[in-house]
C-alpha cells in the first residue's frame, strides 16, 4: 500500500501543522520602531528580544519535528498510507487548538506570575512522558476506519507533551507584549520565528534527522531539546516577572506599516477569521493529495506544498512583504484558469501549476488576515479562531471528504471557495447577488451543451481548441471583480475541462483510508484497469475466454511467470502459498489444483472490486479456495503458523509511496519465520522514482541468503498495447535451497548488497538515499 514517508502532512502534508502554522509571522525579527514613548529606553532592551526569539524558534522546531518522528513510528501498525499522515495532521491540529484555548484562558484568568507558574509546571510534567515514544498494547482494528483508533493511539502516546509545546508560541508573544521592551507594542512579527523554526525542521527531518538517526535516537535528541526548550523558558519567565507592564499591550497600529484592526472583534469578523484559516488548511491538503493521488505519489512531494504554506505566513507578515497583497489578488486568476487545462500538459507542468495556484491563493487568504489582525489584547482571540479554522480544515479533509466524495473532490471544492475570499472590489456590496450566478451559468450552458451532446473542440481542429479556451479563460477573467461570480467562474472552468480529452471510461470509483481505487474500461473497451492514483494495479481483458491470462507485471514472460515455469519444469514443490497485496488478483491466475493460496490485503476496498464479476474475474476464475486476510501484512502474516508457506510473494511496493516496514530487517525476519526450510521469497519492487534494489540486497546479505534479480523491459509496442508491462523482481533463499538455478538462466543475475548504505530496520530507513532522481546525480 502507499506510504507517505513523512517531514509533516504530512503528509503534511498535509494540518495539525497547517494550524500551528496559520500564525502570524514575519521576516523580520528585529523591532517594528525604537523610537516608541511607551516602552524601555532601546538601550535597555538587553537580550530580551533574542531569548523570546530562540525560545519559539525552538518550540516551534519541536512541535514540527515530532510530527513526522511520531507519525513513522506508527506506520509498522497501519502499514504506509496517505490516510496515516492526514490523521496525525488532523490530531496534531486538535492538540493545537486545545493548546490555544489554553493559552487564551489562562492570559485572561490568571495574572501574570500564576501564568508563570502554572506553564512552568506543565512543561515540567512532561519529562514524565520521555522518550517519546507508542504507547504499548495498541492493536488496529481490521477495516476500514481506523481514524477513531489512530487519533486515541496519538493522544495517549504523544497527546500531552505535544499540547505542551505548541501553547508556547501564542502564550509567549502575548508575554513578551508585558516586557516593557521597545517592539513589545507589536509582538505580531515574533512568529517570524516560528515559521522558519518549522521550516528548518520541515526540512531537516528527510535529509538530515531520518538519514543519520535511528527512531530512538530521534526520540532521544527531542528530549534533549526539549530540556533547553524548558530552559529558554525560565529565563523567558524570569524577564516577563520582572519586567511586567500592563500599559505595553497597546493599540500597536503606529509601530507598523500592515493594517491593525483596533475595533472592537464581532461575530462577523471572527467569521471571517475561521473561514480564511480554514480554506488555506483544507486547501493544503487537497493539493498535496491531488498531487501525490491523481499526478505523481513522488516520495517526499508533500514537502513542497507544506513549505509554500509556511512561506507564506512568513511574507505577509513581514513589515515590507517581498509579494504586496494586491500583486497576488491581481496574479489570481492567471494561475487558477489554467487549472483545468493541466491535464493536457506535462509532468512538470502537472506539479508546478497547482503548486504555484495554492501558493497565490493561499497568499491571498493569508494576505486578508493580516488587514484583519487585531490590537493585542485579543491576540490570543486571534490565534484562538485561526486554529480553529486550521482544524475544521483537517476535520474535513480527513473525516468528511471520504465520506462525501469517491475522489479528491474536496481540493477543486477549496480552489473555489479560496475565490470566495478574495477582496471585495466594492466593500460595500452584497456577497453575492443574482447576476454572479446568472453569468457563470450561461457560460457553462453555452461551453457545456455541445460537450454533452458529443461535440469537442478538436473536431474544430487547432481553432476549435482556441476558441473553446479563449471564450471559456476570458469569460472566467471577466468575473475577478465579483469574488462569488468568481469563484463560480473557476468551477465552471473545472467542471468543463474535466469533459474534455479521450480518458477511459470510469466504471467506478472506490475511496478509503488508504487512498482512491478506479477501475476503468479503455476507450475500445477491451480492457479493465485497476487504478491507484496513476499506478496500474491490475488489467483483464473483457473477452471472457481470455480472463485466465495474467497481465501488467504478472504476464507469463515476464519473472513471475517465468518462475512458475521454473517451479514446474524442475518439479517444485509448492503447496502453501501468501501473497501480500492483492491488486486485481492476477497473481492468482497461476494457481495449480493441489496449492493453497492466502492474499494479505489491507484495504478492503481494493478487495471489493478484485471480487465484483462486473469488473474482475482473475478470483472467481483462478483463485478456487484461496483465502483472504485483511489487515496489515506483518500483522496478519504473524498470526500464520511458523514454517507454513513454501513461496511468499510480496507485491506491495508498486505504488510510489511504499510501505517502508515491509522491507526492514525485522519483516525479513518475520518472512523467514514463516516460510519453510526450503521456502522461497519474491519481492516485486518496480518502482518509478525509488530503486529498491540495494534494499533488498542488503537485507539478503545482512540475514545471510541468496538472491536473485531481473530488470524485464517490455520488447514492442505491441506488448505495451496488450498491457504487458515492465517489471523489477527479486528472488531470495536460504543458501541450502536448491533454487540455483537461476544462475543459468541469463535472464537472472545475482542480487548484490551495496556498503555504502545501511540496512533498513524498524528503527531506521531512509527514502532519500533510494530516490532514483538522486542517484542519478
Amino acid at each position: 500500500m502507499p506510504h507517505v514517508d513523512v517531514p509533516a502532512t504530512h503528509s503534511g502534508a498535509a494540518i495539525g501543522i497547517s494550524s500551528h502554522i496559520s500564525k502570524v509571522p514575519s521576516a523580520d525579527f528585529g523591532p517594528l520602531n525604537n523610537n516608541s514613548t511607551s516602552a524601555e529606553p532601546p538601550n535597555r532592551n538587553g537580550l530580551v528580544l533574542p531569548i523570546f526569539v530562540a525560545t519559539i524558534f525552538l518550540s516551534s522546531l519541536l512541535v514540527f519535528s515530532v510530527q513526522p518522528m511520531f507519525a513513522k513510528m506508527v506506520l509498522p501498525l497501519l502499514g504506509g498510507s496517505p490516510g496515516v499522515w492526514n490523521t496525525a495532521m488532523l490530531f496534531f491540529q486538535i492538540m493545537l487548538l486545545i493548546g490555544y484555548i489554553y493559552a487564551h484562558l489562562i492570559t485572561r484568568l490568571l495574572g501574570i506570575k500564576w501564568q508563570v507558574c502554572l506553564h512552568i509546571s506543565i512543561m515540567s510534567i512532561i519529562f514524565s512522558f520521555l522518550p517519546l515514544g507508542v504507547a504499548k498494547g495498541w492493536t488496529p482494528p481490521a477495516g476500514n476506519a481506523p481514524v477513531p483508533w489512530l487519533i486515541g493511539l496519538f493522544a495517549v502516546s504523544v497527546g500531552f507533551p505535544f499540547f505542551a509545546v505548541a501553547t508556547n508560541a501564542p502564550l509567549l508573544q502575548r508575554w513578551f507584549s508585558h516586557t516593557k521592551h521597545s517592539s513589545a507594542a507589536d509582538p505580531y512579527f515574533l512568529y517570524g520565528a516560528s515559521n522558519l523554526g518549522s521550516i528548518l525542521a520541515l526540512l531537516s527531518y528527510p535529509l538530515f534527522f531520518e538519514p543519520l538517526l535511528t527512531i530512538h535516537k530521534q526520540s532521544l535528541a527531542w528530549g534533549w531539546a526539549y530540556a533547553v526548550l524548558v530552559g529558554l523558558l525560565v529565563i523567558c519567565s524570569v524577564t516577563v516577572w520582572r519586567r511586567y507592564s500592563p500599559a505595553t499591550a497597546t493599540d500597536c497600529s503606529q509601530y507598523t506599516t500592515i493594517s491593525v484592526s483596533t475595533e472592537s472583534i464581532t461575530k462577523p469578523q471572527r467569521l471571517h477569521w475561521l473561514a480564511l484559516a480554514f480554506v488555506p488548511s483544507s486547501l493544503l491538503l487537497g493539493v498535496t493529495m491531488h498531487i501525490t493521488t491523481d499526478v505523481a505519489a513522488v516520495p517526499l512531494l508533500w514537502v513542497l506544498p507544506l513549505m509554500l504554506y509556511l512561506l507564506t505566513f512568513v511574507i505577509v507578515f513581514a513589515r515590507r512583504p517581498w509579494l504586496p497583497h494586491n500583486w497576488m489578488v491581481l496574479a489570481q486568476p492567471f494561475f487558477l484558469i489554467p487549472l483545468g487545462f493541466q491535464r493536457f500538459s506535462g509532468l512538470i507542468l502537472n506539479i508546478a501549476l497547482p503548486m504555484a495556484a495554492f501558493f497565490v491563493s493561499t497568499m491571498v487568504c493569508h494576505g486578508e488576515l493580516v488587514k484583519r489582525r487585531p490590537q493585542t489584547n485579543h491576540l490570543t482571540e486571534f490565534y484562538l479562531w485561526m486554529s480553529l479554522g486550521g482544524m475544521l480544515g483537517g476535520v474535513f479533509n480527513v473525516l468528511i471528504a471520504p465520506l462525501l466524495f469517491n475522489s479528491v473532490i474536496e481540493y477543486s471544492l477549496m480552489v473555489v471557495l479560496a475565490c470566495f475570499l478574495r477582496p471585495w472590489h466594492v466593500p460595500t456590496q452584497r456577497w453575492i447577488t443574482a447576476p454572479d450566478v446568472l453569468w457563470p451559468t450561461l457560460l457553462l450552458a453555452v461551453l457545456g451543451g455541445p460537450l454533452l451532446m458529443g461535440w469537442h473542440p478538436t473536431d474544430w481542429g487547432i481553432a476549435g481548441i482556441l476558441i473553446f479556451c479563449l471564450v471559456l479563460g476570458l469569460g472566467t477573467y471577466s468575473f475577478r471583480h465579483k469574488p462569488a461570480r468568481f469563484g463560480l467562474g473557476i468551477g465552471t472552468v473545472l467542471l468543463l475541462t474535466s469533459l474534455l480529452g479521450t480518458q477511459d471510461t470510469v466504471l467506478t470509483r472506490e475511496r478509503s483510508f488508504f487512498g482512491v481505487n478506479t477501475v476503468q474500461r479503455t476507450e475500445m473497451g477491451d480492457y479493465h484497469l485497476l487504478v491507484h492514483g496513476r499506478t496500474i494495479h491490475g488489467a483483464q481483458h473483457t473477452d471472457p475466454t481470455r480472463w485466465k491470462e495474467p497481465l501488467t507485471y504478472y504476464h507469463h514472460e515476464g519473472p513471475l511467470g517465468q518462475l512458475f515455469s521454473v517451479f514446474q519444469e524442475s518439479g517444485i514443490t509448492l503447496h502453501q502459498i501468501a501473497a501480500i497485496g492483492l491488486g486485481a488478483g492476477t497473481s492468482a491466475c497461476y494457481r495449480q489444483p493441489d496449492q493453497y493460496w492466502t492474499f494479505h490485503e489491507i484495504d478492503p476496498k481494493v478487495v471489493m472490486l478484485a471480487q465484483d464479476p462486473r469488473y474482475f474475474h482473475y478470483l472467481s476464475e483462478c483463485g478456487g479456495n484461496a483465502d483472504i486476510v485483511y489487515g496489515d501484512a506483518r500483522l496478519s502474516l504473524s498470526t500464520a503458523p511458523n514454517q507454513h508457506y513454501d513461496l511468499l510473494i510480496l507485491d506491495a511496493f508498486s505504488s510510489d509511496s511504499i510501505p517502508v516496514h515491509l522491507i526492514t530487517r525485522e519483516a525479513l525476519a518475520l518472512y523467514l519465520q514463516k516460510i519453510t526450510p526450503s521456502g522461497i521469497l519474491i519481492f516485486h519492487i518496480s518502482n518509478n522514482n525509488l530503486e529498491l534494489s540495494a534494499v533488498i540486497g542488503n537485507l539478503a546479505a545482512d540475514a545471510n541468503l541468496v538472491g536473485w534479480i531481473q530488470r524485464y523491459r517490455v520488447k514492442n509496442d505491441d506488448q505495451r498495447s496488450q498491457y504487458y508491462m515492465s517489471s523489477d523482481w527479486v528472488v531470495m533463499a536460504r543458501p541450502s535451497t536448491d533454487f540455483r538455478i537461476l544462475d543459468e538462466d541469463s535472464r537472472w543475475e545475482r542480487l548484490t548488497p551495496d556498503p555504502s548504505a545501511r540496512v533498513w530496520t524498524d528503527d531506521y530507513s531512509n527514502i532519500v538515499g533510494v530516490l532514483k532522481i538522486s542517484q542519478q546525480h
